[in-house]
């Protein structure tokens, strides 16, 4: 099976990102439809994996940034059915190495997958990292 990455906004499949993110994602279902649309239409930059023979959307990553020297990324995911071809690597090689934020200092949370996030440098914080915890019910 072929893919496409793309990081048009406009060609996002809001419903089946929000369909993975409300059910499959633990980190994020707390939020309503309203705040995802919310975080979409602000985002700095979004990559989107698409099936090359039904156009269907079944990867996306998403990043807030200053647009200067900072970037946070964010809702990173492989549809099941669809993990374990790469398309994580590639799709985090367009948002990162690939794109405006190369030289940018990278942040994201994240529980799982870090053996994917350390090929492209992500690491521990060091000394010069705090984090104030999000509100009761956010991750």
């Amino acid at each position: 099976m072929d893919y496409e990455l793309d990081d048009d906004p406009t060609r996002l499949q809001r419903d089946a990102v929000w369909t993975w993110l409300s059910a499959e994602a633990y980190w994020g279902r707390w939020r309503s439809r309203d705040d995802l649309e919310k975080q979409l239409d602000s985002a700095w930059r979004v990559v989107g994996v698409y099936r090359s023979d039904t156009g269907a959307q079944v990867g996306f990553a998403r990043a807030v940034s200053d647009g200067v020297s900072f970037a946070y990324l964010a809702d990173v995911y492989v549809a099941e059915g669809h993990d374990g071809r790469g398309l994580g690597s590639r799709m985090l090689s367009l948002m990162i190495d690939e794109g405006p934020g190369r030289d940018f200092r990278w942040t994201l949370f994240t529980r799982d997958a870090h053996t994917l996030y350390e090929k492209f440098g992500f690491a521990a914080p060091d000394a010069t990292a705090m984090v104030r915890p999000a509100a009761s019910g956010m991750r």
